[in-house]
């Protein structure tokens, strides 16, 4: 049995050794099954809080990173940005908010069908993934977001999207978009209303 150090050390020493970020699981594969491998993480989380290297989880994968104010200093090269065209800026929103989904369901949200390119790109930039097929007629594919997306974006999970209220605040949602939402509310109240009246 590893004493509480000598296992805190084992996972920082597996967590730094790693080339991708590592579950629980894996990590227990190195340091023991029946270690508590997750106080083990919540200790190093803590021990490296606001230091220049912290660790972070993304979905239920642990990895050390350099923290987030000072990743300036490392890159020599301007990163050439990855710009995505409207619709698949669109497309992984839906992916993201609706995941998994099929390609028929995105485009009925977005209103236009979308290219296969659209997709394909998505998935090279490794933040979409294939998610299995839906147990329906003709058995569509389904898809959904990557560990890569949420460490992209910053998010330990979905959860941390931000919802209507934030986009709103944030005035990131067009007046018009707001008019239409608005109005869709107006109307599923009135459809309430009319119906509660046909009931009596």
């Amino acid at each position: 049995m590893i004493a509480p150090d000598d296992l805190t050390r084992a996972v920082e020493a597996v967590l730094f050794a790693a080339d991708e970020p590592l579950t629980v699981e894996m990590i227990r594969a190195h340091v023991g099954e029946e270690a508590d491998v997750r106080g083990a993480l919540e200790g190093l989380a803590e021990h490296y809080a606001g230091r220049g290297i912290e660790l972070v989880r993304r979905g239920e994968r642990w990895h050390f990173q350099t923290a987030g104010d000072l990743a300036h200093l490392l890159r020599r090269d301007r990163e050439e940005a990855r710009k995505l065209s409207r619709a698949a800026i669109e497309t992984l929103a839906i992916i993201a908010y609706h995941e998994p989904v099929t390609r028929a369901e995105i485009e009925a949200i977005r209103g236009v069908q979308i290219s296969k390119g659209t997709l394909d790109v998505l998935m090279e930039a490794g933040w979409a993934r294939p998610a299995g097929r839906r147990e329906t007629p003709g058995r569509p594919l389904q898809f959904a977001t990557t560990a890569e997306f949420l460490t992209h974006f910053g998010l330990a999970s979905r959860r941390d999207l931000p919802g209507i209220d934030d986009l709103r605040a944030a005035g990131l949602l067009d007046p018009i978009d707001l008019a239409m939402a608005e109005m869709a509310i107006g109307e599923d109240a009135e459809d309430e209303v009319a119906n509660a009246a046909e009931e009596d």
